[in-house]
Protein backbone atom coordinates (compact mmCIF):
# COMPACT_ATOMS: atom_id res chain seq x y z
CA UNK A 1 0.00 0.00 0.00
CA UNK A 2 1.10 3.58 -0.98
CA UNK A 3 -0.29 6.64 0.59
CA UNK A 4 0.49 9.84 -1.31
CA UNK A 5 -1.21 13.26 -0.95
CA UNK A 6 -3.30 15.04 -3.10
CA UNK A 7 -4.32 18.48 -3.06
CA UNK A 8 -8.16 20.08 -4.60
CA UNK A 9 -8.52 23.57 -5.08
CA UNK A 10 -11.22 25.28 -4.35
CA UNK A 11 -11.58 27.03 -7.91
CA UNK A 12 -9.46 26.42 -11.07
CA UNK A 13 -6.95 28.41 -12.83
CA UNK A 14 -4.08 30.56 -12.73
CA UNK A 15 -3.67 31.58 -9.42
CA UNK A 16 -3.15 27.75 -8.71
CA UNK A 17 0.09 27.96 -10.61
CA UNK A 18 2.78 28.68 -8.17
CA UNK A 19 1.22 25.29 -5.30
CA UNK A 20 0.78 23.20 -8.12
CA UNK A 21 4.32 23.82 -9.56
CA UNK A 22 5.70 23.33 -5.85
CA UNK A 23 3.27 20.35 -5.62
CA UNK A 24 4.88 18.39 -8.34
CA UNK A 25 8.37 18.97 -7.52
CA UNK A 26 7.71 17.73 -4.21
CA UNK A 27 6.54 14.27 -5.88
CA UNK A 28 9.71 14.50 -8.44
CA UNK A 29 12.13 14.57 -5.43
CA UNK A 30 9.93 11.87 -3.74
CA UNK A 31 9.86 9.56 -6.31
CA UNK A 32 12.98 10.29 -8.41
CA UNK A 33 10.86 10.87 -11.48
CA UNK A 34 12.86 13.18 -13.52
CA UNK A 35 10.77 14.25 -16.44
CA UNK A 36 7.89 16.79 -16.25
CA UNK A 37 6.00 17.86 -18.80
CA UNK A 38 4.19 21.28 -19.03
CA UNK A 39 1.53 22.69 -20.80
CA UNK A 40 2.30 26.61 -21.66
CA UNK A 41 0.29 28.43 -24.00
CA UNK A 42 1.84 32.17 -23.33
CA UNK A 43 4.91 30.46 -21.92
CA UNK A 44 4.35 32.00 -18.85
CA UNK A 45 3.55 28.48 -17.19
CA UNK A 46 6.72 27.20 -18.76
CA UNK A 47 9.14 29.90 -17.95
CA UNK A 48 8.25 29.40 -14.24
CA UNK A 49 8.68 25.44 -14.50
CA UNK A 50 12.09 25.25 -15.95
CA UNK A 51 13.30 27.60 -13.46
CA UNK A 52 11.72 25.29 -10.44
CA UNK A 53 12.94 22.24 -12.16
CA UNK A 54 16.40 22.99 -12.90
CA UNK A 55 17.71 19.87 -12.96
CA UNK A 56 14.99 17.45 -14.46
CA UNK A 57 14.28 17.47 -18.25
CA UNK A 58 11.37 19.43 -18.50
CA UNK A 59 9.07 19.78 -21.98
CA UNK A 60 6.73 22.26 -22.54
CA UNK A 61 3.88 22.06 -24.63
CA UNK A 62 2.09 24.65 -26.19
CA UNK A 63 -1.00 24.79 -28.12
CA UNK A 64 -0.84 24.16 -32.14
CA UNK A 65 -0.19 27.25 -34.42
CA UNK A 66 -3.24 28.27 -35.76
CA UNK A 67 -5.14 27.23 -32.72
CA UNK A 68 -6.43 30.94 -31.67
CA UNK A 69 -6.48 32.48 -35.09
CA UNK A 70 -4.82 31.19 -38.70
CA UNK A 71 -0.92 31.00 -38.68
CA UNK A 72 -1.00 32.46 -34.81
CA UNK A 73 0.89 31.14 -31.89
CA UNK A 74 0.74 31.97 -28.82
CA UNK A 75 3.85 31.23 -27.14
CA UNK A 76 5.71 34.47 -27.08
CA UNK A 77 9.21 35.09 -28.52
CA UNK A 78 10.64 36.21 -25.34
CA UNK A 79 9.44 33.15 -23.10
CA UNK A 80 10.57 30.84 -25.79
CA UNK A 81 14.13 32.36 -24.90
CA UNK A 82 13.67 32.00 -21.66
CA UNK A 83 12.23 28.31 -21.43
CA UNK A 84 15.21 27.30 -24.17
CA UNK A 85 17.75 29.14 -22.23
CA UNK A 86 17.29 27.31 -19.18
CA UNK A 87 17.00 23.79 -21.16
CA UNK A 88 13.73 23.75 -21.63
CA UNK A 89 12.27 21.51 -24.80
CA UNK A 90 9.24 22.99 -26.52
CA UNK A 91 6.72 21.14 -28.51
CA UNK A 92 4.30 22.36 -31.11
CA UNK A 93 2.36 19.84 -32.72
CA UNK A 94 -1.45 19.15 -33.35
CA UNK A 95 -3.47 18.82 -30.18
CA UNK A 96 -3.69 14.61 -29.64
CA UNK A 97 -7.30 15.05 -28.73
CA UNK A 98 -8.20 17.69 -31.55
CA UNK A 99 -6.45 17.38 -35.00
CA UNK A 100 -8.56 16.34 -37.87
CA UNK A 101 -11.16 15.37 -35.53
CA UNK A 102 -11.64 18.84 -34.89
CA UNK A 103 -11.90 20.08 -38.68
CA UNK A 104 -14.82 17.23 -38.73
CA UNK A 105 -16.92 18.42 -36.01
CA UNK A 106 -16.79 22.59 -37.46
CA UNK A 107 -17.83 21.08 -41.15
CA UNK A 108 -19.93 18.49 -40.44
CA UNK A 109 -21.13 19.54 -36.86
CA UNK A 110 -20.15 16.19 -35.62
CA UNK A 111 -17.94 15.07 -32.98
CA UNK A 112 -15.47 12.13 -33.78
CA UNK A 113 -13.74 10.14 -31.32
CA UNK A 114 -10.70 11.92 -30.21
CA UNK A 115 -13.29 14.65 -29.35
CA UNK A 116 -15.21 12.44 -27.78
CA UNK A 117 -11.93 11.15 -25.27
CA UNK A 118 -11.42 14.35 -24.78
CA UNK A 119 -15.11 15.27 -22.99
CA UNK A 120 -14.69 12.16 -21.24
CA UNK A 121 -11.79 13.30 -19.48
CA UNK A 122 -12.66 16.35 -18.51
CA UNK A 123 -15.11 14.67 -16.33
CA UNK A 124 -11.82 15.01 -14.30
CA UNK A 125 -10.78 18.81 -15.08
CA UNK A 126 -9.89 20.68 -18.13
CA UNK A 127 -6.35 20.35 -16.44
CA UNK A 128 -6.38 16.29 -16.32
CA UNK A 129 -7.80 16.04 -20.10
CA UNK A 130 -4.77 18.53 -20.87
CA UNK A 131 -1.95 16.76 -18.75
CA UNK A 132 -2.93 13.38 -21.03
CA UNK A 133 -2.82 15.04 -23.93
CA UNK A 134 0.18 16.48 -23.62
CA UNK A 135 2.10 13.70 -22.35
CA UNK A 136 0.87 11.74 -25.56
CA UNK A 137 2.09 14.08 -27.62
CA UNK A 138 5.42 14.83 -26.11
CA UNK A 139 5.75 10.80 -26.38
CA UNK A 140 4.73 10.85 -30.34
CA UNK A 141 7.36 13.55 -30.99
CA UNK A 142 9.97 11.38 -29.02
CA UNK A 143 10.68 13.59 -26.27
CA UNK A 144 9.75 11.57 -23.59
CA UNK A 145 9.65 7.90 -22.84
CA UNK A 146 6.72 5.48 -22.87
CA UNK A 147 8.43 3.14 -19.87
CA UNK A 148 9.22 5.79 -17.59
CA UNK A 149 6.59 8.05 -15.52
CA UNK A 150 6.63 11.40 -15.69
CA UNK A 151 4.83 14.05 -13.77
CA UNK A 152 2.29 15.90 -16.64
CA UNK A 153 1.03 19.57 -15.53
CA UNK A 154 -2.17 21.13 -17.01
CA UNK A 155 -4.55 24.19 -16.37
CA UNK A 156 -8.21 25.06 -16.97
CA UNK A 157 -7.55 27.90 -19.50
CA UNK A 158 -4.23 29.39 -18.63
CA UNK A 159 -1.58 28.74 -15.80
CA UNK A 160 -1.55 25.29 -14.18
CA UNK A 161 -4.10 23.44 -11.60
CA UNK A 162 -3.49 19.67 -12.25
CA UNK A 163 -0.83 17.79 -11.77
CA UNK A 164 -0.82 13.85 -12.55
CA UNK A 165 1.92 11.05 -12.10
CA UNK A 166 1.25 9.55 -15.41
CA UNK A 167 2.83 6.50 -17.60
CA UNK A 168 3.24 7.94 -21.05
CA UNK A 169 1.81 6.45 -24.44
CA UNK A 170 1.48 7.15 -28.05
CA UNK A 171 -1.69 8.50 -29.46
CA UNK A 172 -1.83 5.20 -31.45
CA UNK A 173 -1.69 3.09 -28.19
CA UNK A 174 -3.69 5.67 -25.80
CA UNK A 175 -5.15 2.97 -23.82
CA UNK A 176 -1.62 1.99 -22.53
CA UNK A 177 -1.24 5.72 -21.01
CA UNK A 178 -2.13 5.02 -17.10
CA UNK A 179 -2.64 8.10 -14.10
CA UNK A 180 -0.87 6.81 -11.40
CA UNK A 181 -1.70 9.64 -9.36
CA UNK A 182 -3.58 12.46 -8.80
CA UNK A 183 -1.27 15.06 -7.12
CA UNK A 184 -3.64 17.88 -7.65
CA UNK A 185 -6.65 19.15 -9.49
CA UNK A 186 -9.45 21.72 -8.75
CA UNK A 187 -12.33 20.36 -6.48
Amino acid sequence: MMEIQSVYFPEPGTGNTEKTLEIAKKRAEQSGIKTVVVASSSGETGVKAVKLFANYKVVVVTHSTGFPAPDAQELTPENRSKILEKGGLILTATHAFGGVGRAVRRKFHTYQVDEVIAQTLRVFGQGAKVACEIVLMAADAGLIRTDEEVISIGGTGSGADTALVVKPAHTQDFFELKVKEILCKPR
